[in-house]
């Protein structure tokens, strides 16, 4: 009740002000038309009426639009836009009336246009001068000092985050200018704030303009942009930060809470991935899907890129209890309206009984399989179990999709699938070859491929945690060989490209995902150091441990027997291949009894049988080691 009176009262003040302001306008633009001594001329009685009619439509229009009911202290542009649509309705009207009374009345026809002009300017700038007047009290009464913020990057997330830090001058930045390379934006001003200059003149710029806190507001700049940036910030002794992804800008969702430091996928990451939604929603939208390993980094992150496509249901299937409950806590927690169209699965890939039941009961349309044993030191220790879960998981699946008509069968493989040295890649080659096997045997209406790829940054297990856990431990920091260097790419970009190469679907084949240039570990290892505030081998020593079992120097997305082709996707690769072994079935059957002996050196034989490439296979095959 209290609240509503406190409304109420508000609403008075302000509409009451308005009034007085529209009043003022009205004898304003009569006295710019007429001049102060137009209450002595015959003008004066019918430019009474007229100020009488002007204030009543005002407060008429007013009440009607509800204009009196805006918070001045967050008055913006579109409230301004609002004003100025009600000012051009009042114009029109008053116009009109009095163009059909002119000849009585004689009030120039001037007069409602510079009325309606007037009034907006008076109401607007009131508003304007309010807001400006609760801003400063505000930064008064903050307790942190502001830090003088150079934005680097002068397009619609600078300019958003500025305004940000404009409307929240609590925060401990303010910005003083923008940097940006696009030559139209020199020496232009974005919300009275000036564009300095290119990013290459950021050291000069800091110490004219006295700058504390450097912002990179660049969503979609290339890593080598960033870079840069972060390389000239720390030379000028500064630690910059950055704004949210190109997703939050495009949403219009930045806000100041949202600004972090630097991290390492911001240093690596490419152009954004332009995908066709089109082709994905027509293989998603309102179907039942199943993710396996829906609890892992890749799996949890397919999971989020599949709900923008508004399937029917979603099913998470892992083996780890506790991860599948937090994938299902996020989705409560971010997409509430979810709740009921997911089912959780506690499963295990190599239990085909248990896989049949859930392919029974909620018969899937589209299968992503992401569950897998990944790395390779284990794998090596542990060859059986990469024939079990890796090779058998696959075929257990493959087979029930067969059976049950999926639509469409995705299989997530890596580039230690190509000319594999390690037991992890070989099998992962042989669950390729398992799909392709499927596709042969697969309807007209069924499509069964694997996309391969390579590092993800920040997945789980990945060698960014394991640094960044050593950092913070002092040092060292591990590393293979001085030489070792991978394809990296970001979890979301990953599965955004997972998403879109199922989507171009050609029955049987194998898509490579287009991983850039490979990049040295040990770089990673410095990046890393550098943006946790350290020197490479002065504060944090990087040590060099030796090549672990398994592991290869370079890796390879594409072996000598293949062929990677263009597909309609500029960052997707559709792999030839006619490197199929004779007599699978049986090979297959006899891998799967050395398994079962648990005999690495008969397992590594029955893997050399089938992955037919690999000379690391066949040289361990014969030294047993």
């Amino acid at each position: 009740m209290e609240e509503k009176k406190n409304v109420g009262s508000g609403f008075v003040a302000k509409f009451t002000v308005d009034v007085i302001l529209g009043l003022a306008a009205s004898v304003l633009a009569i006295w710019l038309r007429l001049g102060s001594g137009w209450t002595r001329t015959s003008f004066a009685p019918p430019l009474m009426i007229y100020i009488i009619v002007a204030v009543a439509v005002k407060a008429i229009i007013y009440a009607y639009m509800g204009y009196s009911y805006q918070s001045w202290r967050s008055v913006g542009l579109r409230d301004a836009i609002s004003l100025g649509k009600e000012m051009v309705v009042f114009v029109i009207l008053m116009s009109g009336a009095f163009f059909f009374l002119g000849v009585k009345l004689r009030i120039p026809r001037s007069i409602p246009i510079n009325d309606g002009a007037l009034t907006l300017i008076l109401t607007a700038g009131a508003r304007a001068i309010v807001r400006l007047y609760f801003e400063d009290m505000r930064s008064r009464k903050g307790k942190k000092p502001q830090k003088r913020t150079l934005i680097v990057g002068a397009g619609e997330a600078g300019t958003l985050i500025a305004r940000e830090l404009l409307r929240h001058p609590e925060t401990d930045m303010r910005p003083v200018g923008f940097l940006d390379d696009d030559p139209s934006k020199r020496r232009q001003s974005f919300l009275g704030l000036s564009v300095f200059g290119s990013i290459d003149s950021l050291a000069e710029v800091v110490q004219k303009q006295r700058v504390q806190q450097i912002l990179i507001a660049m969503p979609s700049a290339h890593g080598s942009v960033v870079r840069k940036v972060v390389r000239y910030a720390k030379e000028a002794g500064i630690t910059p930060q950055i704004v949210p992804g190109i997703y939050e800008v495009l949403s219009g969702e930045v806000e100041v809470s949202q600004i972090r430091n630097v991290d390492v996928e911001d240093l690596l990451k490419r152009d954004p991935v332009r995908l066709d939604s089109k082709s994905i929603a027509a293989y998603l939208e309102g179907k039942t899907i199943l993710v396996t390993g829906a609890g892992g980094s890749i799996g949890s992150e397919i999971v989020n890129q599949v709900m923008k496509f508004e399937p029917q249901m979603l099913i998470l299937l892992g083996r780890g209890e506790n991860s599948i409950f937090e994938a299902m806590h996020r989705l409560k927690l971010y997409a509430p309206k979810w709740a009921g169209r997911v089912a959780t699965v506690i499963a295990d890939v190599r239990d085909s009984a248990r896989l049949e039941r859930i392919f029974a009961e909620h018969r899937p349309q589209v299968v992503f399989h992401a569950a897998a044993h990944k790395h390779v030191p284990l794998m090596e220790d542990n060859p059986d179990e990469a024939i079990f879960n890796n090779i058998g998981g696959t075929l257990n699946l493959a087979e029930l999709a067969l059976r049950f008509e999926v639509e469409r069968f995705v299989n997530l493989s890596t580039d230690k699938a190509v000319n594999p040295a390690s037991i992890m890649g070989a099998s992962k080659r042989v669950a390729e070859m398992l799909v392709q096997n499927a596709a042969k045997r697969a309807s007209p209406d069924q499509i069964f491929v694997s996309v391969r790829f390579g590092n993800v940054l920040g997945s789980r297990g990945s060698v960014v945690p394991l640094f960044r856990q050593q950092i913070a431990q002092g040092g060292p920091i591990t590393v293979t060989h001085p030489e070792i260097e991978r394809y990296f790419m970001t979890i979301p970009e990953a599965a955004q490209l997972v998403l879109q190469a199922a989507a171009i679907g050609e029955n049987g084949s194998i898509y490579v995902l287009d991983m850039g240039e490979p990049i040295k570990i040990v770089e990673l290892a410095r990046d890393l150091i550098r943006l946790s505030g350290f020197e490479p081998d002065e504060d944090i020593e990087i040590v060099f441990t030796g090549l672990r079992p398994g592991e290869k120097l370079h890796e390879e997305l594409v072996n000598d027997s293949e062929k990677a082709e263009k597909t309609v996707h500029d960052k997707i690769y559709c792999i030839r291949s006619n490197d199929f072994p004779k007599g699978f079935d049986e090979k297959l059957k006899g891998l799967f009894c050395a398994a079962q002996s648990g005999e690495r050196t008969t397992i590594v034989k029955a893997l050399q049988e089938l992955v037919c490439e690999t000379e690391a296979i066949e040289k361990r095959c014969k030294t047993g080691k």
